[in-house]
């Protein structure tokens, strides 16, 4: 399993990019995973519902599945899960796209657009290995077009680290 990340301030665009190298990423015969972090608490159960029942009885975590898709809600508690423990939980596959996780020491490819008005995430993040940006650096960091898809696909997997599996 690969890994590489994908880091920028809120409404930068993170999410927009992921999807647009996630076509090109699957046409080169990946099977591609995402960790998508989150600030803001959230919940997919709907109250009343037997997994909520069961999540608000005190169960640790809940596995939903069909025939189509298994999520399993588990709950943390106070003790918000590493990046290393997701990963752990990830079906099989060659590359996982970390969304956030901004501070984690993974390569990672900054997303930034002028409009956000936010700063550079790059001076103070060794592991930030690239813009995709609208606009210039005012240094000469290395930039990507946010449009240029083809060119981000194969950055990101040139740079993806290899993680051992267990």
């Amino acid at each position: 399993m690969k890994i590489f990340g994908i880091a920028g301030y809120s409404g930068s665009g993170k999410t927009t990019l992921i999807e647009r190298v996630l076509p090109q990423l699957a046409a080169r015969g990946l099977k591609v995973a995402v960790i998508k972090h989150t600030h803001h608490d959230f919940d997919i159960d709907r109250p009343g519902k037997d997994s909520w029942r069961a999540r608000e009885a005190g169960a640790a975590a809940v596995l939903l599945a069909s025939d189509h898709r298994t999520a399993v809600l588990t709950e943390h508690r106070d003790t918000p899960p590493v990046l290393d423990a997701l990963l752990g939980q990830l079906p099989p596959c060659d590359l996982v796209l970390v969304e956030g996780y901004k501070r984690e020491a993974i390569p990672k490819l900054e997303v930034h657009r002028a409009e956000a008005a936010k700063p550079w995430l790059f001076p103070d993040d060794p592991t930030i290995l690239a813009v995709a940006s609208d606009i210039d650096p005012s240094t000469d960091f290395p930039r990507i077009d946010l449009d240029a898809i083809d060119q981000l696909t194969d950055f990101i997997l040139d740079h993806a680290l290899s993680r051992p599996t267990a």
